[in-house]
């Protein structure tokens, strides 16, 4: 019931003006232009996840030196099954083994400590793979179902953390973010979050949150969420209708790799409530939370 009021103040705000939802930082549902995908784009690569297992010539999984935020990644939480690329949130009072190709690299930094015990989850990208500039990139994904935690489809290139006022070096682009699983207080339970960051992750980062936009029913269903990259602006979408769109930080004319992540909300392997507003951890341990991919998709300009 809640929610269906927020809605309807939204849709009263939109009728007012369709500025004021954003700046009382409501969601709004997508609004804008339609996508015209096939008139305009041609697929150059993609994953639909067949098979198995991961495709290690497309993906590598992340990892992060012994914890990631509130918990840890770990390419055992990665899964491939019926057309669909499974990253899984689990508990483990005892952690998991050290990955092979991590081990020597435990034995020569004696400092950090393996993975203890956690919220286990995982992140897979294309960094040293595959890169990419300008075009349309898409995920079609069904998100996890556990407040304290969020997921995500972004974008990264190193020179991010170049301090020079300019994001045209490497921009983090958040193409979706979601972490707002049940918060009703203001309606925020069936939205994403969308975002750009450059200059680092210090004092002189530079963050532009773009608003929250509504999905269809996305616990449960498959949407898609994509972004359209020229050498002029970003322009989000969901489910081929335009959110929102910026050119803040002058645009990376840099090729960017693509994550795939969950992460937990927390710090120092310690999950908790957290500044992106996931709450507190409702899954106990024993319980999972599943985001699931149905596929990867990257389209250039025709």
């Amino acid at each position: 019931m809640f929610r269906a009021i927020i809605r309807i103040l939204v849709s009263l705000l939109l009728m007012l003006s369709p500025s004021l939802p954003g700046l009382m930082d409501l969601p709004v549902p997508a609004s804008g232009q339609d996508l015209n995908l096939d008139s305009r784009f041609e697929l150059v690569w993609q994953d639909e996840f067949e098979g198995t297992e991961l495709d290690r010539t497309k993906w590598q999984p992340e990892w992060w030196v012994t914890e990631r935020k509130g918990g840890f990644w770990h390419e055992d939480m990665i899964s491939v099954a019926d057309g669909d690329l499974i990253i899984t949130t689990a508990y483990f009072d005892k952690g998991l083994p050290i990955p092979d190709a991590y081990k020597n690299w435990f034995e020569e930094n004696p400092g950090f400590k393996p993975y203890k015990e956690g919220w286990y989850t995982a992140c897979i990208s294309t960094q040293g793979l595959h890169e990419f500039k300008y075009g349309y990139y898409e995920i079609s994904c069904i998100l996890p179902k556990s407040t304290g935690m969020w997921s995500a489809f972004w974008m990264m290139n190193g020179g991010v953390v170049n301090v020079d006022g300019s994001g045209k070096d490497g921009t983090e682009v958040d193409i979706f973010e979601s972490m707002f699983y049940k918060d009703e207080a203001l309606g925020y339970g069936d939205c994403v979050q969308t975002g750009v960051i450059y200059d680092g992750y210090g004092e002189e980062m530079v963050g532009e949150g773009l608003g929250k936009y509504y999905a269809n029913n996305p616990y449960e269903e498959y949407n898609t969420y994509g972004v359209e990259w020229n050498e002029d602006e970003y322009i989000f979408y969901i489910n081929g209708v335009e959110t929102c769109r910026t050119s803040t930080g002058g645009v990376s004319q840099n090729p960017e790799w693509l994550l795939v992540s969950c992460e937990v909300a927390g710090e120092n392997g310690v999950a908790h409530a957290d500044r992106h507003g996931t709450g507190k951890m409702n899954m106990k341990p024993g319980d999972t939370a599943e985001f699931i991919v149905d596929y990867v998709r990257v389209y250039q300009y025709k």
